[in-house]
């Protein structure tokens, strides 16, 4: 025999779940997405294992609260997106009104008292659906939703000024502790932001011509020269060599080889094999 108070309360329970997840879980991947994509955090986890990296660190106090100050950062700019997203969410209200309202009193909305409190609690559950709420409980179940609707709205509003605030309060202590004036200030900002592209290029630009050298070894042309006399051939051996999947090497306690074409141009010499293209190919046959 169907229990229907039992439906109702599977019905509503499953509702609520799911709520609380489509809530949560954006929030929560929005705070993951926005740590990934913030260069800082790779910057600082990447080689904290390294010995080197180890012997490198002299004053561990000082490396302490520069690491805390650049993970609060990254922190505050990971949390722009799941703010942002709860903020609309508790202005929008559903969520909210579908989370608290089996703990709403509908007594003073003219609703029978003379239930006991578990079943008070499954109705009170179920008046985010319109269609398991009694026809006797509508006008209370449209204020009770009225009523968690301005709440969860009053909420959100609160949540965006409390950040405002906190953000620009933390400006202004930084601002107020910072060693530097604030033309000094603008001019350090300019700096680190030069250099960065800067050095971006002079990577792009060196890595480069590191390479050059290591094709220039496997195949006897520079790539784009315009006036090629030879090619080399290479050998299966060498082609088995260059192929398949890899990793930095260590040659030494300072260098690294960065890929297989890498270690093979650092190996020593290799077999001279070359082809002529001063002649034609169509004409000498």
């Amino acid at each position: 025999m169907l229990n229907v108070p039992e439906l109702l309360r599977e019905i509503t329970g499953s509702i609520k779940a799911c709520d609380w997840m489509s809530a949560s879980v954006p929030a929560l991947i929005l705070l993951v997405v926005g740590y990934a994509l913030n260069n800082q955090t790779w910057r600082l986890v990447t080689g904290k294992r390294s010995p080197l990296q180890a012997e490198g660190t002299q004053n561990q106090l000082l490396q302490c609260k520069l690491t805390c100050f650049v993970l609060c950062s990254i922190t505050g700019r990971a949390l722009v997106a799941p703010v942002t997203w709860l903020a609309v969410t508790l202005i929008n209200g559903s969520y909210y009104v579908c989370a608290m309202s089996e703990y709403v009193s509908v007594y003073y909305y003219g609703a029978n008292p003379n239930i006991t409190a578990s079943e008070r609690k499954q109705i009170l559950a179920a008046f985010p659906c319109s269609q398991l709420v009694p026809p006797e409980l509508s006008r209370a179940r449209d204020e009770v939703i009225l009523l968690l609707r301005y709440q969860s709205q009053v909420a959100g509003w609160l949540l965006i000024a409390v950040v405002v605030i906190t953000v620009f309060l933390s400006y202004c202590l930084a601002s107020c502790f910072s060693p530097l004036s604030f033309l000094h200030f603008r001019y350090w900002t300019s700096y680190v932001h030069n250099e960065q592209e800067l050095f971006d290029e002079a990577t792009d630009q060196h890595s480069k011509l590191y390479a050059i050298q290591h094709i220039r070894k496997f195949f006897g042309f520079v790539p784009g020269s315009e006036n090629v006399g030879e090619i080399r051939i290479p050998s299966l051996r060498e082609w088995q060599a260059i192929s398949g999947l890899a990793f930095l090497k260590l040659v030494d306690e300072e260098h690294y080889d960065y890929s297989l074409l890498h270690d093979w141009a650092l190996k020593g010499s290799v077999d001279r094999k070359y082809l002529k293209l001063d002649e034609d190919p169509v004409t000498t046959t």
